[in-house]
Parts: structure tokens; C-alpha cells; sequence
């Protein structure tokens, strides 16, 4: 089944109406908001986007859609819920079309006091990851760590406590740069 084409519109308050209900659904940053919005106006024409603009600037003033509030919240959720490291949270946070400055901060801010040995121990943990047992679940381990946004440094020293040989260690450092 195909799904229909959003319905057109050039009222803004339609518009506006069709934003709080997606924000009403969950936290969005301001270019996801964008995105959602365009096909519903003539996005290519100067009235389209000026209507999109307004809608946008009319959810900033009455405090429905902030990118810094937005990043704070991921982050924190990401970091808490499933437990990614600092690098996927600013991946994921930059495919939402957040700003870097902003990202950097709210980041900043949330793994601050963060030890990432441990974020990634609690992640392996909630993952049910145990220790390896040949150099295919080593090499397993180390990329879904790499992917959940850990440094190589906090993975190679989970993989030295879990007595990883030497030549699996120095194969995955070949992988890693």
C-alpha cells in the first residue's frame, strides 16, 4: 500500500497546527522540523519557504522547538537509555541537522563527568556481550564497540582485561586507523 501524498497547504496556521502535533509526538530539531514541513508547502516557491520560516520562528518564540534543549535531551537519553559514547551521540546528533557548536556543548555537558570505561563495560552489559573466545568474536566486539561511539583506547583496554592475545590486539589496531 502506497502511502498518499501529504495534503498541500498555504495557511499558516494550518501549517502550524501540523508542527506542534509532530513536536506534540516527540522532541524535533529545527532542520528535521524543516524536512517535515516542506512537502506540505510549495517548498520551491519564495512564499512556501517564507511560510515554513514563519511557522519555524513562530515555535522558537513560544518555546516548542530548541535545538540546544533538543541536543541536551538526546544526549543524555542516549547516553543513559543506551548507553552509546560520545561519538555516536555527535554522529547522530549531526544527522539531525544540529549545529556543531551546539552539539559540542550539550555533549560536553552530558559526558562530562562520564567515565567512557565504564559507559562501555554497562554498554557490553546491556548488549549481553561476554568475553571473547577466538579472534572472529574479538574482532565482533571491537567493531559494535567502535559503532556504539567508544575510542579505541577505553576498547583496547576492556580487551587487555579480558586477556585478548597480543597478535588479535595489534591486528584490530591495523583495523582501527
Amino acid at each position: 500500500m502506497a502511502f498518499p501524498r501529504p495534503k498541500k497547504t498555504d495557511s499558516e496556521d494550518e501549517l502550524y497546527e501540523y508542527a506542534v502535533g509532530a513536536l506534540a509526538r516527540r522532541m524535533r530539531s529545527v532542520a528535521e522540523l524543516k524536512r517535515l514541513l516542506r512537502p506540505r508547502v510549495e517548498a520551491e516557491t519564495e512564499y512556501g519557504q517564507t511560510l515554513v520560516e514563519l511557522v519555524i520562528r513562530r515555535l522558537k518564540n513560544q518555546g516548542y522547538l530548541n535545538d540546544a534543549r533538543y541536543a541536551a535531551a538526546y544526549s543524555s537519553f542516549r547516553r543513559d537509555n543506551e548507553r552509546f559514547g560520545r561519538r555516536r551521540v555527535i554522529t547522530d546528533l549531526k544527522a539531525k541537522g544540529v549545529h556543531a557548536e551546539v552539539i559540542e556543548k550539550a555533549v560536553d555537558a552530558v559526558y562530562d563527568d562520564v567515565n567512557e570505561e565504564l559507559q562501555a563495560r554497562a554498554y557490553l552489559r546491556r548488549k549481553r556481550l561476554v568475553k571473547p573466545k577466538d579472534q572472529k568474536q574479538a574482532a565482533r566486539i571491537f567493531r559494535q564497540l567502535l559503532r556504539a561511539g567508544f575510542g579505541s583506547k577505553t576498547i583496547f583496554t576492556i580487551l587487555k582485561k579480558w586477556d585478548v592475545d597480543d597478535e588479535t590486539l595489534s591486528a584490530l589496531e591495523g583495523e582501527a586507523e
